[in-house]
C-alpha cells in the first residue's frame, strides 16, 4: 500500500486547519520577492502547543542557491542509484558533474546512457 492509500493520512487531514497568510500571498506575487514563505504550528488536544516555525525562503529558492545546490546533486545521485547498476550511474552522475563534457555529448550517446538496459560500453563513450 502507498501511504497516500493510508487511511491514517486522511484522518491526519481531517484534523488539520490550513489557512492563508495575506502576507504570504502577497509577497509571493511580488516580482521582486517571489517569497514562498510558510509557517506551522501544531496544537494538541491537551492544550499544549509547538512553537510556531517560519520560514521565508525554503531550501530551493532562488536566494538560498548555494545552499539548495548540494543538496539537489545528493538526491540526483541516490535516485539514479535507484534506478541504474553502479557502473551505469556512476557514468551518468560523472557526465552530470561536469557540465561541458554533458553539452558536448551527443544526443546518440547521453540517450544510449540513460537506456536501463544500456549497453555500458557504448554509453561510457561520454566518460
Amino acid at each position: 500500500m502507498g501511504i497516500a492509500a493510508d487511511p491514517r493520512i486522511d484522518a491526519l487531514r481531517e484534523k488539520m486547519v490550513v489557512a492563508e497568510n495575506p502576507n504570504f500571498t502577497r509577497d509571493y506575487f511580488d516580482p521582486d520577492r517571489r517569497y514562498i514563505g510558510n509557517a506551522m504550528q501544531v496544537f494538541f488536544t491537551d492544550g499544549t502547543r509547538t512553537r510556531r516555525i517560519e520560514v521565508e525562503y525554503p531550501v530551493g529558492h532562488r536566494r538560498r542557491r548555494d545552499e539548495g545546490l548540494p543538496l539537489l546533486v545528493a538526491k540526483f545521485e541516490r535516485n539514479v542509484a535507484t534506478q541504474f547498476d553502479p557502473a551505469q550511474a556512476s557514468l551518468i552522475v560523472k557526465l552530470f558533474a561536469d557540465r561541458e563534457r554533458l553539452e558536448a555529448a551527443p544526443v546518440r550517446d547521453f540517450m544510449a546512457m540513460l537506456a536501463r538496459e544500456a549497453n555500458v560500453g557504448q554509453a561510457s563513450r561520454l566518460s
